[in-house]
C-alpha cells in the first residue's frame, strides 16, 4: 500500500473505514488513522514507514486495519466485506481507494461430512494431503461454525466445522425447531467423544493428513477443546479462543439448575462448576436490565470452592503446542484471567504455550 505524487517533506494523514458483522448479527463501523512525513520523493509506502501518530507505532502494512476502534459514522455507503483507505493532505482529499475483503478463496470446494450431523468438510482442490484442523463453535449452537470451513481451507488446512449442539429458536411467530435435530438441544452432558467420530472420518478422507489433526475451538467450544486435549493425545495442536480453566454448569430447557455438566466423556459428566443466579441474571433479556454472564459465574465459583480443583481442566497434561486467545473484559468469563492460569500451568510442566491477551477487549473478540 502505496502514497505516490505528494508533496516531498509534507504530512499525510491516512484514514481507514469499515463495517464490522457483529455476532448478534448487527453491523459496527469502525475506523483507524495514521500520520506520516512524505519522502523526498514524494512517496509513503505503508511496509516501511512509521506513523508520527495513530493507532500503531512501527512500520505495519496492516496497522490500519488491526488498530481500528469503533467510530459511529465511519464507514458510510460501505459493505462490510470493504475497506475505505482516504488519504488527506491538510484539509483536502487527495487520495481514496476502497479495498475488497474475501473471506475465502473461490477455489475452495466444500461437501458435507457424512455420519456426522451438520458437519461441513473444506480444503483446497489438489492431491496434496493435508494438515486438518477441526472446529467447534459456541454456545450459539446450530450450523454457524460451518462459515468458517472455508476461511481455515484458504489458508491450507484441510478444515473439518463440526457442530455438536443446537438448540431450539425463537422467530416472529414463537419457538422454532433446532436447526439440526440430529444433535443435543440442551448443553448438558455433551459427549467429548465426537471428536474421536470427527477424526475416524477425516482419517477416511484422501484430502487429510491423519498424523496432523488440531482442534479451533471458540467460547464453549474452547471449553469443550481443552477437555479433548487432556483426554485425546492424537490432536496435534490446540486453539482456544476465549477459553475458561474449569468445566461449568449445563444448561437447556428442562435442566435443573446446578445438576448437569456441559460435558461428559465415555457416557460419564465431567465435574463442573455451578453457577449462582444464573436465571436471574438472565431475566435481564426480558426486562431490559444489562445481562453480563460472568457475574453469575464469578459467584459460583465464589459459592462453591470446592468444587473448583475438580472441575479444572488439566491442561498441563496435553503435551502439543497450544495457543490461548483472551480479553480482560470479557463479560461472557474472565477469558484473559483464565488464558493466563492455563499457560502458567502449562509452564510449570514445560508445555508449548502462546497466550496473547488484550487488555481492553471482551469475549467478542472470539
Amino acid at each position: 500500500i502505496t502514497l505516490e505524487g505528494l508533496p516531498a517533506g509534507s504530512t499525510v494523514q491516512l484514514d481507514a473505514g469499515r463495517l464490522v458483522r457483529e455476532f448478534t448479527g448487527g453491523q459496527r463501523p469502525y475506523a483507524s488513522t495514521a500520520r506520516f512525513t512524505v519522502g523526498t520523493d514524494g512517496r509513503v509506502d505503508l511496509a516501511t514507514a512509521t506513523p508520527l501518530s495513530g493507532g500503531y507505532g512501527q512500520p505495519d502494512i496492516r496497522g490500519l486495519f488491526w488498530s481500528m476502534r469503533p467510530s459511529p459514522g465511519a464507514a458510510v455507503g460501505l459493505t462490510p466485506n470493504q475497506v475505505r483507505l482516504q488519504a488527506s493532505v491538510g484539509d483536502k482529499v487527495v487520495a481514496e481507494r476502497v479495498v475488497v475483503f474475501r473471506p475465502a478463496l473461490p477455489q475452495v470446494v466444500t461437501r458435507p461430512a457424512e455420519g456426522l450431523a451438520g458437519a461441513l468438510f473444506a480444503t483446497l482442490p489438489g492431491k496434496d494431503k493435508r494438515p486438518a484442523l477441526i472446529l467447534l463453535g459456541g454456545s450459539e449452537g446450530g450450523s454457524r461454525i460451518t462459515q468458517d470451513a472455508p476461511i481455515f481451507a484458504s489458508r491450507g488446512y484441510a478444515a473439518l466445522a463440526l457442530p455438536y449442539y443446537s438448540p431450539p429458536g425463537w422467530g416472529p411467530n414463537g419457538p422454532v425447531p433446532p436447526e439440526l435435530p440430529g444433535l443435543p438441544p440442551t448443553f448438558a452432558d455433551i459427549p467429548v467423544d465426537r471428536l474421536q467420530a470427527a477424526r475416524e472420518w477425516l482419517a477416511a478422507q484422501p484430502e487429510v493428513d491423519a498424523t496432523r489433526i488440531g482442534v479451533v475451538g471458540t467460547s464453549k467450544g474452547a471449553e469443550f477443546a481443552l477437555i479433548a486435549a487432556t483426554r485425546m493425545p492424537w490432536l496435534r495442536a490446540v486453539a482456544a479462543i476465549v477459553p475458561t480453566d474449569v468445566v461449568w454448569e449445563g444448561w437447556g430447557n428442562g435442566i435443573p439448575s446446578g445438576q448437569r455438566s456441559s460435558f461428559s466423556f465415555e457416557g460419564k459428566p465431567l465435574s463442573f462448576v455451578p453457577y449462582q443466579d444464573f436465571e436471574k441474571e438472565f431475566a435481564g433479556f426480558q426486562t431490559g436490565a444489562d445481562v453480563r454472564v460472568r457475574r453469575p459465574q464469578d459467584a459460583g465459583r465464589a459459592a462453591n470452592p470446592a468444587r473448583v480443583p475438580a472441575a479444572r481442566i488439566p491442561v498441563e497434561k496435553y503435551a502439543g503446542p497450544m495457543f490461548l486467545l483472551g480479553g480482560h473484559d470479557d463479560q461472557m468469563w474472565d477469558s484473559g484471567g483464565m488464558a493466563e492460569a492455563i499457560a502458567a500451568s502449562r509452564a510449570k510442566a514445560g508445555r508449548e504455550t502462546v497466550a496473547l491477551v488484550f487488555r481492553d477487549a471482551g469475549h467478542a473478540i472470539g
